[in-house]
């Protein structure tokens, strides 16, 4: 007996976007979803009813007035398990918060009992306004995931912030809710902070100390906490993977900016996850011009320093009720290395890793003991990153509450 698809709505508003979520529909559909697309009346001037209706199967109306027969307005939100708006404009985020009905994806949103997910798309000046503001902060009390918008360029010659994410990364966010099984973001209303990526030290204009992190594990942990709801700022160093959607990205490149960055981020958020591997050294001489060869010659031995300690700083400097969970990477004596960095970090979690050739750095799965300051180990056996995040996201989220 075969299982039922998931049903997902999609519904689309007036937005240049637009166009960006047929690849999104494309990736539902062809993962094996049941999609409905719902477009509003104007959002069929940007792309049109038979482009929808070839992409995903089924027949595409905005009124409710078609096939009333079957109550669309009503059965449509009844039925979902996800209702998936991208993009959302400023009008549709302001009717969605205000409840108003018109047509027949405002009447989907009022009805729905699923997971509801907006991806906003717009000007920067809308985005930030504070109408719209309040409009997303009522839609996030009340449990809607709301996706921050990318930055980046606009329509016409105007760049910043309110660009409709890259649809794969859109669709890693429908893919983690659905996971989820329709349970409420838990962390919805929360700020997390996550590090991601390994630092870079310079010796000179051209090399450096470095180590082998991909990133892999900070966004897998960043992806998660938007499917649940948080506000993400993923702080990544020398990472080459694609933005996760919902984020804001600050990049850095070395140990020191880093701390900067996650320091000034951790003020005031509800967590910090420290997932990147930071050089503990750096130089302490750095060489403004390109270190020669000489024939012949050993090269001078590089004198190294210590660099700042981000997460000890941080369990120093940490707010009321903040959470902080550390990584620890270990390569023997796991277990004990990591019970006393524990203790001396001053960390809520630390997640204890083994690490080494083709061992967890720059892999797709991942396994790991969570040790907490009070309470029994969690093992997290061999899996995919996002399983080993959500477990993470699990344990702070009981916390927080």
């Amino acid at each position: 007996m075969t299982s039922r698809k998931p049903r997902v709505v999609l519904g689309v508003s007036a937005g240049i976007a637009a166009y960006k979520v047929c690849e999104l529909l494309r990736r539902l559909t062809e993962s094996g979803h049941d999609v409905r697309v719902v477009p509003t009346r104007d959002a069929l001037r940007f792309v049109g009813e038979p482009t929808w209706a070839a992409l995903s199967g089924n027949p595409v109306t905005t009124e409710v007035w078609h096939g009333v027969d079957e109550v669309p307005h009503v059965r449509l939100g009844q039925e979902a398990d996800l209702v998936f708006v991208a993009p959302a404009t400023a009008d549709l985020l302001a009717k969605a918060a205000h409840g108003l009905a018109d047509d027949l994806l405002t009447n989907t949103l009022l009805t729905a009992r699923c997971p509801v997910v907006f991806a906003p798309a717009m000007h920067t000046e809308m985005w930030e306004h504070p109408a719209t503001q309040a409009n997303v902060a009522t839609l996030r009390a009340r449990g809607a995931i709301v996706v921050e918008p990318a930055s980046g360029r606009l329509t016409g010659k105007d760049t910043g912030k309110g660009r409709l994410p890259d649809p794969a990364e859109l669709f890693e966010v429908a893919r983690r809710v659905l996971a989820r099984g329709g349970l409420d973001g838990d962390l919805t209303g929360r700020h997390v902070v996550v590090s991601a990526g390994g630092t870079r030290e310079p010796i000179d204009p051209v090399r450096f100390i470095g180590n082998r992190s991909s990133g892999l594990q900070g966004y897998a942990l960043a992806r998660t906490a938007v499917a649940r709801g948080a506000r993400v700022t993923l702080v990544a160093a020398n990472v080459a993977l694609p933005d996760p959607a919902g984020v804001d990205l600050v990049p850095v490149g070395s140990a020191e900016e880093m701390r900067k960055a996650v320091l000034e981020a951790a003020d005031g958020a509800d967590a910090v996850v420290m997932a990147a591997a930071v050089a503990d050294f750096r130089p302490a001489d750095y060489r403004g011009s390109k270190i020669k060869k000489a024939s012949g010659a050993e090269p001078e031995p590089i004198r190294l320093t210590k660099n700042a300690d981000i997460l000890a700083e941080l369990g120093q400097r940490r707010g009321t009720g903040q959470v902080i969970v550390g990584f620890a990477a270990e390569t023997d004596d796991v277990l004990a290395n990591g019970r006393e960095k524990l203790a001396r970090k001053g960390c809520d979690l630390l997640v204890v890793n083994q690490v080494g050739e083709s061992l967890t750095f720059g892999q797709a799965d991942n396994a790991a003991t969570i040790l907490a300051t009070e309470g029994d180990p969690t093992v997290v056996p061999r899996g995919a990153k996002e399983a080993l995040a959500d477990v993470v996201w699990d344990l702070v989220a009981a916390r927080l509450k």
